[in-house]
């Protein structure tokens, strides 16, 4: 999965699956662009990790929900490299409540990041890629949006609607060699799932065929896979990284 001379954009990527994206993109020979909208230190960390191992990083601060500041991650992007190959729309929040309970700004902001974030940065790169006539752009969703969850009406809306967005995306940009895929995680280990209770942690378990809670590097295995070579024939696809939940 050689990913040397790419350029890679990958939004959330300070912490948690979108950390693990962008190392492992970056040891396949990627030039990353790490963005994050807050935490600044993490991203710093990331970069100066990568770069102690010879590999090309750069981290820029945006807040993908904001269409002028998705543009400019993506304009910095092409500017620092010349182009840009990959995006992973990774950036995510969560809010959760019972709808009696949600507020509408609890509602908002999920779907701001979540969807419209997917929305901005995939409409400002599709602008770059489809001049290449070239391009891979991977969407994380999550089961949830597949299935439901009690308390995360909002979430599953925005990650429902990422998955119709890609497939709609895909449809569009295909004739310009310009693929479009979906990851949908399940329960991953990191700092969110680390919060829960150890008993509901076990009952997740049990509910899952494979036995256990995923890693973040099951998630970016197969995020690099769609960004390689390899997968220049798959489009439009979800592929749920889950352990089997919702089989």
């Amino acid at each position: 999965m050689n990913l040397i001379d790419k350029v890679a954009v990958v939004t959330g990527a300070s912490n948690g699956i979108g950390r693990e994206i962008a190392i492992m993109l970056a040891k396949q020979g990627a030039s990353v662009i790490i963005n994050y909208r807050s935490s600044a230190e993490k991203a710093e960390e990331i970069k100066a990790e990568l770069l102690s191992k010879n590999l090309r990083a750069e981290i820029f601060q945006a807040d993908v929900a904001s269409f002028s500041e998705a543009q400019s991650l993506i304009d910095y992007a092409v500017e620092k490299f010349g182009r840009i190959d990959i995006l992973v729309n990774n950036a995510g929040v969560t809010s959760d409540n019972l709808i009696m309970r949600m507020t509408e700004e609890d509602f908002d902001r999920v779907v701001a990041v979540n969807l419209k974030g997917t929305w901005n940065c995939s409409k400002h790169a599709a602008r770059y890629m489809m001049k290449q006539r070239q391009g891979k752009i991977i969407n994380i969703s999550s089961v949830v949006g597949l299935v439901g969850n009690p308390g995360q009406s909002n979430y599953a809306a925005s990650k429902s609607g990422v998955i119709g967005f890609s497939k709609s995306l895909a449809k569009e940009l295909a004739k310009r060699n310009v693929a479009v895929n979906v990851v949908a995680p399940g329960f991953i280990k990191t700092d969110m799932t680390g919060q829960l209770a150890e008993d509901w942690i076990k009952e997740i378990e049990n509910n899952i065929p494979l036995g256990r809670l995923g890693e973040p590097a099951d998630v970016a295995k197969v995020v690099t896979f769609l960004c390689s070579d390899l997968a220049d024939y798959i489009t439009g696809q979800v592929i749920n990284v889950d352990g089997g939940l919702v089989i």
